[in-house]
């Protein structure tokens, strides 16, 4: 593990694999840490990929920045690491939270941009709904800890069948959530209500992008990955059997499949 200081915070990342191998970039989701990508990371760099890892603002072992934390803060950050360790252009992803800032970062910075991996995530700008939600959400764990909301959604993040079938893989799960800081989280909470739209910046992406999705994933369902395959003009869907909302986590060997098969066919071959 690396710390450094981007943008004023304390952040804390890996960077592992051949110096010279393409990096790829892989952004954990909300509540975890980069621990959540330790399958994809032992997978790319055994392939001579170089792996870059952080911990966003508020994670794991960075620095928390209590109040309210947008996506474009997280990929700012993002852009200023890449930037200390002498990277332009990377192939970026993530998971739920992580893919929308990816997105983000596709949307602000697309010139930095090698490929696109899009993982159980959402491209809508937030309901009224889902803007008030998230928002009481966020008071409520900060007053209350983040362990009754872990164990509320573990059978969420990852299918609810997986929950006993793989116990090793829900209980790393829960120990990300369970040891989140409780205000790092609501800042990204009350971030995330206000994010934008990203269809149009997707739409006009021109670098191939791999969709991944659980097939049971009970917050973005197959149908919302198919909608974002068919806007992204060069993109690959993959869905991944006997997984929830953390294929990646759930089904690794799956997992690492497609993406090195998207590494090798669509991003090493341009």
């Amino acid at each position: 593990m690396i710390k450094t200081v981007v943008n004023g915070v304390s952040i804390h990342y890996d960077d592992q694999g051949p110096s010279d191998g393409i990096p790829v970039v892989l952004v954990h989701g909300h509540p975890f840490d980069r621990t959540l990508w330790a399958p994809q990371v032992t997978a790319l760099t055994a392939a001579g990929y170089r792996v870059v890892t952080p911990d966003l603002r508020g994670y794991g072992a960075s620095e928390v920045v209590p109040g309210r934390t947008l996506l474009s803060d997280f990929a700012d950050d993002i852009a200023a690491l890449l930037d200390t360790i002498g990277l332009e252009q990377v192939v970026i992803g993530g998971v739920s939270m992580g893919g929308q800032i990816t997105m983000e970062f596709q949307r602000t910075r697309p010139h930095r941009v090698l490929g696109l991996v899009l993982s159980d995530t959402s491209m809508e700008a937030e309901t009224d709904e889902g803007k008030a939600y998230r928002v009481a959400l966020a008071d409520r764990i900060v007053a209350e800890g983040m362990g009754g909301y872990a164990d509320e959604v573990i059978d969420k993040m990852i299918a609810s069948y997986n929950v006993t079938a793989l116990p090793d893989v829900a209980g790393h799960v829960l120990a990300m959530m369970r040891g989140t800081s409780p205000e790092g989280a609501a800042a990204a909470l009350r971030g995330r209500a206000e994010r934008p739209d990203y269809r149009d910046t997707l739409a006009r992406a021109t670098v191939p992008a791999l969709v991944v999705v659980g097939a049971d994933d009970a917050y973005t369902p197959l149908s919302d990955a198919e909608t974002l395959r068919g806007l992204i003009p060069s993109a690959d869907l993959v869905v991944i059997e006997q997984a929830g909302h953390l294929p990646g986590a759930e089904q690794p060997e799956a997992f690492n499949d497609a993406l090195l098969n998207f590494l090798g066919s669509r991003v090493r071959a341009r």
